[in-house]
């Protein structure tokens, strides 16, 4: 049997889920795929459905012209509500994407949290669009009752403005100048930042982040598991008003919606929880009065800044644990936690 894991709320038992099957056991992912199937257990009902880059695409592209890069550029999306869905690190989703759950980082040296991959448009990469981060999806069961995701992520300051820069002067006869390219990750000056997942049941996920210092020196990274609601209330829709809620605790995170019932999620460790309304911060992007007192970009301004813009009671409709990981050279930490639900609906 596999070596057992202790997470938050009691879960002990999710060797039954990562065990490898032999010829003398029954392959329990077929049992979870004919529960599927017979309708009797949603083993799909959550999984990696969340992209990690909504911005820039024409699902949210409302120009008069098409150009859905300019009119929803990577600068808008920390800022900036996304109408059709969402986007985030080694995310987690419904299968209507109400809710969402993704990983966000910071090295202490970037402009902004890393919650999402950064790239250039067609305009901008001398080979049209082009993503520039580098993460890898290692591993799925097909009820994806496993998942392991992978990112590398620089512990100098991501070169933003430099990859647009030279990309631009090159022309399509030549390479394209990439991350690697820069440097950033000469002398393994990087984090290799691991989420493993494994559910207890369709609707009760257990995950394991662990962050390695790749690097020769002791660093430190900030790791904030992020959970939020889609905005499905600020478009003037007829019964589209409703906003569900969030509201954190120390360690934990928990959330109410109508349809989906009450979620949890809880983290191993002493994190802060952090809140605000996953709704558009439009005095940053076009000087103009808006939604919420605690936009979208709150939770980065408040870590990277110190800024006083999430919400001090703590409720919102976007949330995030807070850690702040302190790893040798060569080192590495990690980080369980727990996403569940713990009530249904209201019938």
């Amino acid at each position: 049997m596999a070596p057992v894991e202790k997470y938050p709320g009691g879960v002990e038992d999710v060797q039954v889920i990562t065990d490898r099957p032999t010829s003398a056991t029954p392959d329990p992912e077929r049992h979870r795929l004919a529960q599927a199937d017979a309708g009797e257990q949603d083993w799909r009902a959550w999984g990696p459905y969340l992209s990690e880059r909504a911005w820039g695409t024409v699902r949210e592209d409302y120009s008069e012209h098409g150009t859905a890069w300019d009119y929803f550029p990577h600068d808008h999306a920390r800022s900036r509500a996304y109408r059709w869905n969402e986007d985030g690190m080694a995310g987690v989703c419904d299968d209507r994407q109400t809710f969402c759950f993704a990983l966000a980082l910071w090295n202490g040296r970037d402009p902004i949290l890393k919650e999402r991959m950064f790239g250039l448009g067609g305009d901008g990469g001398n080979h049209g669009e082009d993503v520039k981060d580098y993460w890898w999806y290692e591993d799925s069961t097909p009820t994806h009752s496993w998942m392991r995701w992978r990112y590398h992520y620089p512990q100098a300051a991501f070169p933003y403005d430099e990859l647009v820069a030279v990309n631009a002067l090159r022309g399509r006869d030549d390479t394209e100048y990439e991350l690697v390219d820069t440097g950033i990750f000469d002398d393994d000056r990087y984090w290799a930042v691991t989420v493993d997942y494994a559910k207890a049941s369709p609707t009760d996920l257990c995950v394991l982040v662990t962050v390695a210092n790749r690097g020769d020196t002791d660093e430190t990274l900030h790791v904030l598991p992020t959970l939020w609601f889609r905005n499905t209330w600020a478009w003037g829709l007829p019964g589209g008003d409703r906003v569900p809620k969030l509201t954190g605790a120390g360690s934990r995170l928990v959330g109410e919606h109508w349809v989906l019932g009450q979620l949890l999620l809880e983290g191993d460790g002493e994190p802060t929880s952090l809140l605000c309304d996953n709704d558009t911060n439009a005095e940053r992007l076009w000087g103009l009065p808006g939604r919420s007192a605690y936009p979208k970009d709150g939770i980065n301004d408040h870590v990277v800044a110190g800024a006083a813009t999430v919400n001090p009671d703590r409720e919102g409709t976007k949330g995030a644990l807070h850690y702040v990981l302190d790893v040798p050279a060569g080192g590495q930490r990690q980080i369980r936690l727990r996403l569940t639900r713990t009530a249904p609906p209201p019938a």
